[in-house]
């Protein structure tokens, strides 16, 4: 017998109320609040369950992850060596970004040591198997089910006992005994703890493909994100054909890692170098242009930053900016007008990253300031030169972290002169054939570039 009681859910966060609310205290949210029939299971016997019991840590056996090597370097490094048997990752990215390929690749992978089980709710086997002959996959032990009700789904899963299950996408599967409908927030809460109970007593690989919403966050409940042991984000822009697998979470490694993928015909390609594709292949000399090192992750990347500078035609100038954030953009040109006596307050500034990266790191402040202060005196920066280093609101030039990670990167691509931080350069230990500057101001290193 089952007792039925209404009550409202916060669509954002999964707050539950007894009552409609125009603005959800967890979250603070408006309007997010909808209703719907919550079962609760009341038991014939009257029997509860037994409560645990508190324990010391050092009865308990501690034991390594098992991982399962995914046969790409970018994926293991993003997942900190390889999947964990019996994890459960959850993969989130806009539409058409490549999460199915990426992961029907993967289960080919995978499939060479047992077999896999790829659930779909959005697409028939006719589709799937049009995909997987573009991505030349043919595999006797990928299994496909197109199935949305969780209750088979878990009946198959434990009666094959898959070395790894993918759910394609979780906003598409249901429970019965929830009466609201697919995707919505009871739904997905419900569907992912089950699937994490079934995958972690069987000890059993899930991976979980999600919706984003127009923010860029996976769709659904936070606590979503909570319940799984890997979140991985996919990222790229329209117009190029580069994606980066990105981890925001990870309970067996380290977070922010990324992996870079270039979309071909033939799928989903690794990218093991990185860095050659994100610096201009010209040599022809032009102002505005800068080579800087920042990192992403544990992983130095070299990239190109471009500005421009033109006479503004209002009153008000104009800034924009594309892959560094706006404000920091302003800040740099207030340090140069005041700190460089560089006058800007008549020019437009554009600043771009090529390749459609983004840089949040302060590593990129230097290159950044100096590839402006570049295009207003028309001077060019030497293709052979590298910058690195934060500045501060007084004009500094402020040290920054692995530094040595850095200067090996740039010592292996080819290039000849690198500017650091003073402090930086102080603390080196190992030598490289590099003729490294240390620089103390912004006018130190303006004029080690002949801008000043």
């Amino acid at each position: 017998m089952a007792k039925v009681k209404t009550i409202f859910v916060c669509s954002s966060c999964g707050y539950e109320s007894p009552k409609w609310l125009g603005k959800c205290p967890a979250c603070n949210e408006w309007n997010t609040f909808y209703e719907e029939k919550e079962q609760k299971s009341i038991t014939q016997d009257g029997k509860t369950k037994e409560a645990s019991k508190p324990r010391s840590l050092n009865t308990v056996e501690g034991k390594e992850a098992i991982r399962i090597e995914t046969g790409y370097t970018e994926l293991d490094r993003v997942l900190g060596g390889g999947l964990v048997k019996g994890s459960l990752v959850l993969v989130g990215g806009e539409p058409g970004i490549g999460k199915s390929t990426l992961i029907l690749q993967l289960c080919n992978k995978l499939s060479n040591d047992g077999k896999v089980l790829y659930v779909s709710g959005e697409e028939s086997a006719e589709q799937v198997k049009l995909r997987s002959d573009r991505l030349s996959i043919s595999s006797d032990n990928i299994m496909f089910l197109g199935e949305t009700d969780i209750d088979n789904i878990e009946n198959e899963i434990t009666n094959m006992n898959p070395k790894l299950v993918v759910i394609d996408s979780i906003q598409t599967m249901y429970s019965s005994e929830i009466t609201s409908a697919p995707g919505t927030v009871s739904q997905v809460r419900e569907i992912t703890s089950r699937i994490m109970r079934v995958c972690k007593e069987n000890q059993i690989t899930t991976i979980i493909i999600g919706h984003v919403t127009k923010d860029g966050n996976i769709a659904g409940p936070r606590v979503l994100e909570h319940m799984v042991d890997t979140v991985l984000y996919i990222e790229g822009e329209r117009y190029f054909s580069y994606r980066i697998v990105r981890t925001v979470k990870n309970r067996f490694g380290s977070t922010n890692e990324v992996g870079m993928f270039e979309m071909r015909n033939e799928g989903m390609c690794e990218v093991t170098n990185p860095s050659s594709i994100l610096i201009s292949e010209g040599n022809e000399k032009y102002s505005g242009s800068v080579i800087i090192c920042t990192i992403e992750g544990t992983r130095p990347l070299l990239i190109e930053v471009q500005a421009l500078t033109t006479m503004s035609v209002y009153g008000i100038p104009k800034r924009t900016s594309s892959g560094i954030d706006f404000n920091k953009l302003a800040l740099l040109i207030a340090v140069l007008e005041k700190r460089a006596n560089l006058s800007l307050g008549n020019q437009d500034v554009y600043l771009n990253v090529v390749s459609g990266m983004r840089i949040t790191e302060p590593a990129v402040d230097l290159g950044a300031l100096a590839v402006v202060a570049s295009s207003f005196k028309n001077i060019s920066i030497p293709k052979d030169i590298v910058l690195i280093g934060e500045v501060g609101l007084t004009g500094e030039v402020r040290s920054v972290n692995l530094i040595d990670k850095r200067l090996k990167e740039v010592e292996r691509l080819g290039f000849k002169r690198c500017i650091i931080p003073e402090n930086n350069k102080k603390l080196l230990k190992d030598k490289y054939n590099l003729d490294i500057i240390g620089v103390r101001n912004i006018n130190d290193a303006l004029k080690a570039l002949g801008i000043k």
